[in-house]
C-alpha cells in the first residue's frame, strides 16, 4: 500500500509538471495574470448553469444557443496595461442563461402605420427586441380593441367622460385598434410588425374598462373583452398583461364617478379590487385560450417595484393586497421602473449610479411582497423601464444608452429574463424623449433616426452570449463589467466606464482556452452638449447627419481586433463602453 501510494505521488507530481510546461508554452500571460486559462493546477473548470429562478421561469423555456461569428477587423494598437483597471471574468461561474425576451422593446398607437416605414421597420429587425408590448403604456387603459371609433364605435357603457384622480370630469380619449387614420396604428398592422420583425407580442388588455364601465358587472364586460381579443389573436400571443400601472393616480380608472357605478366599486382603486378583477380576466381569458389552441397563454398582474413609501403609486399596500385577493392565479408579476428620480435634471453620475442599486432594491422588494403574502414567486416581467431625467436632453444622450448597456446586465445578474424599455417612438419634448427612434419631430434630423440608446442595444446582444457569467472589478469604481459565453465557445465581456476620463483595462478570462485574436467595437459620445452628447461613435464613426444618433453603416464597420498573446487591454473611454469577445482555442 505504501509503496503504491509513492508511485500515484510521484506520477501526479509528473503530471502537475507537465501541465505547468504545457500552461507555460500555450497560455498568453500578461503582468495581471492569465489571459486565457485556468485554475492553479492548469484545469480548466466548466461551468454549471444553475437551476432556473422563479423569477425567470418560462421566459426561459425558449432560450436559444447562440453561436459567435467573427466579424470584419481592423488590427488595432494595444494600449499600455500600465496602470489599467483589472477585469476578471470566470467562465466557471455561471449566473444565468440570457433569455431572449431581455431585449424588448415597447410599441404605442401614436406611431402612425408605421408598418410601411421601412427605414423603422429594417432598424427593428437588425435591433432584434424580439418581443414588442402593445398597445402602449396608460392608453392601454382606454384601448378598445375591437372598434374603429367611426362605424364601430366604444361600447355603449363606456362613459363620454372620465374623471381623474382630482375629480375632475373630462372627454375619455378613447383610442381603437381598427382605427385605419395615418397617425395611429390598426391591430391587424401590429400584427404585421411582429411577423416582418420576428417578434413576439406582449399584449397589454383594457382593464380600466373594468372600473369605469357603467353596466351591472364592468369587471365582467371588460374580461368579455379581454377574452374577445384572445380568440380573435388566435394563438398568435402568449403573454398578456392585465392593465397598466392601475395602482397610479395617472391611469384611467384609478378614480372613477361612483354615481355611475352599478357594483358598489369604491371611488379609489384598491389592490384587493384590482386582485379580484384578475381572476375574473383570468378566467374568461384561459377559457377563451383554450378554445383556440392557445394552451400555453401566460397572465400577468401589476404589481409595484417599490414600496410605498418610496415610490409614486397612488394606492397604498398594493402589492399586499393584490397578491392576497389573486392568490397564484397569476402566471406571472409585472412591474416598470424609470430608475432614476422623477422630472429631475439628473446628472451622468447620478443617471449611471442607479442600474445596480435599483435593479437590487426591486427584486427585493418583490420578493419580500411574495413572501409576505404567502404566495409561490412568479416569473417577473419587467415591461417597462427608461431613465426620466428631463432638462437636458438625458433620455435622447449617449448617457441614456450607456444606462441602457447597464440596465441590461444588472436585471440579468438579478435573474430576469424578460424586459421591455420604453419605447421605440415618443415625442422630442426639447430631448426629453424616451423614444428610441425620432417619431419626425426632432429639427433637421430625418424621421426614424436612430438614438444612440438603439446601437448600445443592438451591440449588447451581438456581442454578449448565451450565458452571463462572473465578471469582478478589482481596483476601480468607474467601470463596470458584464461576461458572457457563446455556446460556440467564445468568451466575451461589456465594459462600461461611467467617469469623465478614459481607462485602459485589462481582461483576465479564467477557465477558458484561449484562441489567437480578440475582437471589439468601442462605442462613445461626441462633444455635444456635453455630457449628454445626442451623438454615438461605433470604432470612431460618427452619425451621417453629423448631428444626432449614431452611423448608418452600424451593422458593417469593422470590428478593432488585436492578438491574444500578450494579454487582452482595451481602453474604455469616458462615457464609453467596449463590446469585445476573445476566440477560443
Amino acid at each position: 500500500m505504501l509503496r503504491n501510494i509513492k508511485i500515484v505521488t510521484i506520477v501526479l507530481a509528473a503530471f502537475v509538471v507537465l501541465q505547468s510546461c504545457k500552461k507555460d508554452s500555450t497560455s498568453n500571460s500578461s503582468g495581471s495574470g492569465d489571459t486565457g486559462n485556468t485554475d492553479n493546477s492548469g484545469t480548466i473548470v466548466a461551468g454549471t448553469d444553475p437551476a432556473v429562478a422563479g423569477t425567470q421561469g418560462f421566459f426561459l423555456d425558449n432560450w436559444v444557443a447562440k453561436t459567435f461569428t467573427a466579424p470584419a477587423t481592423q488590427d488595432v494598437v494595444k494600449p499600455s496595461a500600465s496602470g489599467a483597471v483589472n477585469v476578471t471574468v470566470d467562465l466557471s461561474q455561471v449566473t444565468t442563461k440570457v433569455s431572449k425576451y431581455l431585449f424588448g422593446n415597447n410599441t404605442n398607437p401614436y406611431m402612425g402605420q408605421y408598418v410601411t416605414e421601412p427605414v423603422l421597420m429594417n432598424n427593428i429587425t437588425a435591433l432584434a427586441p424580439n418581443i414588442l408590448r402593445a398597445p402602449g403604456g396608460s392608453l392601454s387603459d382606454v384601448y378598445f380593441w375591437n372598434a374603429d371609433g367611426t362605424t364601430i364605435k366604444a361600447p355603449a357603457d363606456a362613459p363620454a367622460n372620465l374623471v381623474d384622480n382630482t375629480g375632475s370630469s373630462s372627454a375619455a380619449g378613447y383610442w381603437f385598434g381598427n382605427n385605419p387614420a395615418n397617425w395611429t396604428i390598426t391591430l391587424d398592422n401590429y400584427y404585421k410588425v411582429l411577423q416582418q420583425t420576428n417578434s413576439t407580442g406582449l399584449i397589454v388588455v383594457n382593464y380600466g374598462y373594468a372600473r369605469y364601465g357603467t353596466s351591472a358587472h364592468p369587471d365582467q364586460a371588460a374580461a368579455h373583452l379581454a377574452a374577445d381579443w384572445v380568440r380573435y389573436d388566435k394563438g398568435r400571443t402568449q403573454f398578456w398583461d392585465i392593465g397598466n400601472e392601475n395602482y397610479g393616480s395617472w391611469e384611467a380608472g384609478y378614480r372613477i364617478d361612483k354615481s355611475k357605478n352599478q357594483d358598489g366599486q369604491p371611488e379609489i382603486l384598491t389592490g384587493k379590487v384590482y386582485g379580484t378583477h384578475f381572476k375574473v380576466f383570468a378566467d374568461s381569458m384561459r377559457k377563451a385560450a383554450a378554445e383556440v389552441g392557445n394552451a400555453n397563454i401566460k397572465i400577468g398582474a401589476v404589481l409595484t417595484s417599490s414600496n410605498d413609501v418610496t415610490n409614486y403609486a397612488g394606492v397604498s399596500n398594493w402589492n399586499a393586497d393584490v397578491l392576497a385577493a389573486a392568490g397564484n392565479s397569476p402566471d406571472y408579476f409585472i412591474v416598470h421602473n424609470y430608475y432614476t428620480p422623477y422630472n429631475d435634471n439628473s446628472t451622468a453620475d447620478v443617471i449611471l449610479n442607479t442600474p445596480a442599486p435599483v435593479t437590487s432594491q426591486m427584486l427585493s422588494w418583490i420578493k419580500t411582497s411574495v413572501s409576505n403574502a404567502g404566495v409561490t414567486q412568479k416569473p417577473l416581467a419587467l415591461d417597462e423601464w427608461n431613465i426620466q431625467a428631463v432638462g437636458s436632453a438625458q433620455n435622447v444622450s449617449n448617457i441614456a444608452g450607456l444606462h441602457a448597456v447597464m440596465t441590461l446586465g444588472e436585471v440579468l445578474k438579478s435573474q430576469f429574463s424578460m424586459a421591455c424599455r420604453w419605447d421605440l417612438a415618443n415625442g422630442w419634448d426639447t430631448g426629453n424623449d424616451q423614444g428610441m427612434f425620432n417619431i419626425g419631430d426632432e429639427i433637421g434630423i430625418a424621421k426614424w433616426n436612430p438614438r444612440p440608446a438603439f446601437y448600445y442595444m443592438y451591440f449588447f446582444q451581438k456581442y454578449f452570449g448565451d450565458r452571463m457569467v462572473s465578471s469582478l472589478v478589482t481596483n476601480n469604481s468607474d467601470v463596470a463589467s458584464y461576461g458572457s459565453t457563446f455556446s460556440s465557445g467564445e468568451a466575451g465581456v461589456i465594459l462600461v466606464n461611467k467617469a469623465a476620463g478614459d481607462h485602459a483595462v485589462t481582461v483576465t478570462f479564467k477557465n477558458f482556452a484561449a484562441g489567437v485574436k480578440y475582437y471589439y467595437y468601442t462605442l462613445k459620445g461626441g462633444e455635444d452638449n456635453a455630457p449628454f452628447s445626442h451623438q454615438v461613435f461605433v470604432n470612431g464613426v460618427g452619425p451621417a447627419n453629423g448631428k444626432s444618433g449614431g452611423p448608418d453603416t452600424y451593422a458593417t464597420i469593422a470590428a478593432n481586433s488585436a492578438n491574444i498573446s500578450g494579454g487582452i487591454t482595451v481602453t474604455v473611454p469616458k462615457y464609453g463602453a467596449v463590446f469585445l469577445v476573445a476566440e477560443k482555442k
